[in-house]
């Protein structure tokens, strides 16, 4: 009866220190805090993944994210400068910097962050997209929006333990009600732009054939204008040559004969014809001569 006795004892003995350890360990994984809280106050937040313990019973532990989470905010409709209406999709990447900070001021609620977060959020939104054209929302999107978008946010969320990474906007669209007026406007805009560049071009392409035109004139002009010179100084130099050659006695004959054969070959082109001469005809006395 007491060796029954002595082992009911020592099973309680080892129960109670297993709930014992059980209720002084605590485990923190890579993705999340452990906040040890001692009478529903923060005593100590523990942000090393590991087994650390606590004081049983007297101390709890509540668990909050440590990773970067993102919240998706809900689709809303901003006015641009020029009163133009579109709808934002954004969403935010943001994690909690200040566990206890968090913890006091949110409960420890991602959710309540959440509901914070949407409304800081897309009031920067509203206030960047409002100082800014539709032209220039769109033209923004390389990043520039998003910037400001961030810096608009500035240190608000800083109160609440948070940290604020990013803000990105996923869509920037028209309303359905009105897409299809305004891609009308926007292709008649495009079309009246493609007709203005179209008369430049012409115009410009008409300037270009006047002035071409205008200078293979002159090059013509100027081309036919050396052409005159050339051939009068060939024609004076073929007259010089002549005046030299029938200046001299032993070669005017030659050039005489080789004349009238040209004159009578001229005569006789263009089919069968006959050549009358008279017998004093400078080139019927080359053949009496020759005879």
């Amino acid at each position: 009866m007491k060796k029954t006795v002595s082992k009911v004892l020592v099973v309680i003995l080892v129960l109670a220190v297993l709930v014992l350890l059980n209720a002084s360990m605590v485990i923190t994984r890579p993705n999340e805090f452990s906040v040890i809280r001692q009478f529903g106050k923060v005593v100590d937040v523990r942000d090393q993944p590991g087994l650390t313990f606590r004081m049983p019973f007297i101390q709890t532990t509540t668990k909050v994210p440590n990773t970067v989470l993102l919240y998706d905010l809900p689709l809303s409709d901003v006015i641009t400068q020029d009163k133009k209406t579109m709808v934002s999709d954004s969403f935010a990447l943001w994690r909690i910097s200040n566990p206890q900070l968090f913890i006091q001021t949110l409960n420890g609620s991602v959710s309540t962050a959440e509901a914070r977060l949407s409304t800081i959020v897309y009031n920067s939104v509203k206030n960047t997209i409002s100082a800014r054209t539709q032209a220039d929302v769109i033209s923004g999107r390389d990043g520039e929006l998003a910037a400001d978008i961030k810096a608009g946010v500035g240190n608000t969320l800083e109160q609440y333990g948070i940290e604020l990474i990013a803000v990105e906007t996923k869509h920037l669209d028209l309303p359905d009600d009105n897409k299809a007026a305004v891609y009308q406007r926007m292709i008649s805009e495009r079309n009246n732009i493609a007709a203005s560049f179209a008369a430049q071009g012409e115009s410009e392409a008409k300037k270009i054939r006047s002035e071409a035109d205008k200078e293979i004139e002159i090059m013509l002009s100027q081309a036919e204008a050396e052409g005159e010179a050339l051939e009068a100084e060939g024609e004076a130099e073929y007259m010089r040559i002549l005046s030299t050659a029938y200046n001299d006695p032993s070669k005017a004959d030659f050039y005489r004969f080789v004349r009238s054969l040209d004159a009578a070959k001229k005569s006789l082109s263009g089919g069968s014809k006959t050549l009358f001469l008279s017998p004093d005809s400078p080139l019927a006395q080359i053949f009496y001569n020759a005879g």
